[in-house]
């Protein structure tokens, strides 16, 4: 048994003094079959922590049936790190934001629409009791005190910047008590003193996230807790990307800097992140600060590990100064993992969604165009369907409101897109005869941050033809999470260019694989879509960038034939895609000095 505790302004392992130099993984966006090599390599560098989110949505994808398998078994990971020697601190607080899907919330909870979130409603409560009565039994023989690698709980994340419910605070700080866990507990939030004053508990310990400035940043920690030991739980070394943005970088030599300063004042640090890791399927999230902002693929985030585990000068920068405060680490790294070109994989096969639909999902009839949450779904697309009468010159389509991204089509034929971010109205002609409308939205991640978390997907409110709301809908859910029998036809060149035009559709190619290895999945030439590896969702591409290849771990290949399918929105300049053995992670720009001590992850 480990004993782990706060005494005055240290932390005491053992009776011993003990700074944390943890890292952040989040076992999640990581095939299980790396864990370990990540791991080493966090150790390797000078680690002895390493610490994780727990996202509910993983674990909890429909209301009642709990996942804990595969990438989402986090008791193995948990197991694995104690096995390697690292200790372990865990974050399961209903909310993580970690620019993940809804914060980590899962999107069955936007059925009930007078639900309040991260409060002490007593409907929230019951989803977070029931949750939490599966989830933290789980963690109970890996604390430290039963002789497990956990040595701290995190009671809620970043609460400050979100609300000042101290009766919930409470109430989940309870819970967790009351269902075994008897490590330390603490919060963390932003260095400001309207985050300090809403987000922490007076008998939690309480640690603060910064990027920069950490005298600054502890100097205000300090107005609110003089005697306690000082922790930036989350020092953010580098940024994650949104689409339609650049590709953030922060230099490394920077961060080293500001990780000696903490060090030298005697704080522990737990990186964010040490390894990103990647948002594969559905899962990655969005930002709505000024306007609605949806975060990419990959999870790199300038890390000292990249998005592969491959390590970086920041990697090296970081070791250095570790070892001149702890000494030099006495793990080695792991050997190489391998990396591979297969080259071009033709595209060769070809089936139209909207000759598809039938296989892919079954209509609900609505008076009203209603959001997937209502209807149970949580991710993916959704086409809302109805005949419009005509004739009808000049009208102005209204989607109101879109979430996030329509592609609009008048009898098959493509009229236009509507962004969230970029809402104008359509002009439509309609012929005497009336024609089928055709509304195909796509759910680009939820609100992850901030006070516009609840963000139902799809079409939210109606449909207008100028000021005439549209009624009589059949609402096709195309969540994609099995492609099982459709039914695809050869995509020649010749035919593609007479037949697909704006047409959504899923393309498929195979290539032979002598060895399983990484490899990097270049669209070049493709506009638009969700891209899949022998079934596995890797996650979303996009021509606007920055983001321009996917990464394809190993483990998802296999030695013989692999399959590649991809739904394309838009279409494609040519029926190939190649795999690469580097990544495009699109044109660089240094972060934002001010959102580095701020602003939330």
């Amino acid at each position: 048994m480990t004993s782990f505790k706060v005494k005055g302004s240290q932390f005491l392992l053992n009776d011993k003094p003990f700074r944390i130099i943890s890292g952040a993984l989040h076992y999640f966006r990581v095939v299980p079959e790396y864990w370990r090599d990540r791991l080493l390599k966090m150790k390797a560098c000078g680690c002895n922590t390493v610490e994780t989110y727990v996202a509910w949505n993983v674990h909890e994808p429909e209301e009642g049936k709990f996942e804990f398998g595969g990438i989402a078994d986090v008791t193995a990971f948990v197991e694995l790190a104690g096995e390697l020697g690292l200790h372990v601190i865990v974050r399961p607080s209903p909310y993580i934001c970690a620019e993940w899907e809804f914060g980590g919330l899962p999107a069955w909870l936007l059925k009930d629409s007078e639900m309040q979130l991260r409060c002490s409603d007593p409907k929230f409560l019951a989803k977070v009791d029931a949750y939490y009565d599966v989830l933290l039994p789980k963690f109970v023989p890996l604390l430290c005190t039963n002789g497990g690698p956990i040595i701290a709980m995190q009671v809620e994340n970043e609460y400050g910047s979100y609300g000042n419910d101290k009766a919930y605070l409470r109430y989940l700080r309870d819970g967790m008590i009351d269902r075994g866990i008897d490590v330390l507990l603490f919060t963390s939030d932003g260095p400001t003193d309207e985050m300090l004053q809403g987000g922490t508990l007076p008998d939690v310990l309480a640690t603060v996230n910064f990027g920069s400035r950490s005298e600054e940043s502890f100097a205000k920690f300090r107005e609110y807790r003089p005697d306690e030991p000082l922790m930036c739980m989350e020092f953010w070394n580098g940024w994650f990307d949104h689409w339609m943005e650049e590709h953030h970088t922060r230099d490394g030599e920077d961060a080293a800097r500001v990780l000696d300063d903490m060090l030298g004042a005697g704080a522990s640090v737990n990186f964010y992140m040490f390894h990103g890791g990647t948002n594969f399927g559905f899962y990655s999230g969005a930002n709505h600060i000024k306007t609605y902002e949806p975060t990419v693929t990959s999870y790199d985030y300038d890390a000292p590990l990249t998005e592969r585990g491959d390590l970086t000068t920041k990697y090296e920068a970081f070791r250095e100064v570790i070892s001149k405060h702890e000494g030099e680490p006495e793990c080695a790294l792991p050997d190489p993992l391998p990396v591979k070109e297969y080259g071009e994989v033709e595209m060769t096969e070809r089936a139209d969604l909207f000759a598809q639909l039938g296989k892919l999902s079954q209509p609900v009839r609505r008076v009203t165009p209603e959001p997937m949450e209502k209807l149970g779904q949580n991710y993916g697309f959704i086409l809302y369907s109805t005949h419009v009468t005509g004739p009808r010159r000049g009208q102005e389509l209204h989607i109101q409101d879109v979430r996030d991204r329509a592609l609009v089509f008048l009898d098959g034929s493509y009229i236009g897109a509507v962004e969230r971010w970029d809402v104008r109205p359509l002009k439509l002609d309609v012929p005497a005869g009336g024609a089928r409308l055709d509304i195909l939205v796509e759910n680009m991640g939820r609100v992850n941050y901030g006070p516009l978390l609840r963000d139902h997907k799809g079409i939210t409110e109606g449909v207008r033809l100028d000021n005439q709301f549209q009624y009589g809908w059949d609402i096709y859910p195309l969540p994609l999470d099995s492609m099982d029998g459709l039914e695809f036809g050869t995509a020649t060149a010749a035919q593609h260019a007479d037949t697909a035009g704006e047409k959504p559709a899923f393309y498929r190619g195979f290539f032979e694989a002598e060895e399983a290895a990484d490899t990097f999945l270049r669209l070049e030439g493709w506009t638009k879509g969700v891209a899949y590896v022998n079934g596995f969702n890797l996650g979303r591409y996009w021509e606007r960038g920055p983001q321009k290849s996917l990464y394809v771990p190993g483990p998802l290949l296999r030695k013989g034939t692999n399959e590649i399918v991809l739904f394309e929105l838009h279409g494609t300049e040519q029926l190939s895609v190649r795999l690469e053995d580097k990544p495009d992670l699109g044109t660089e720009a240094a972060v934002d000095q001010s959102i580095l001590n701020f602003t939330g992850e």
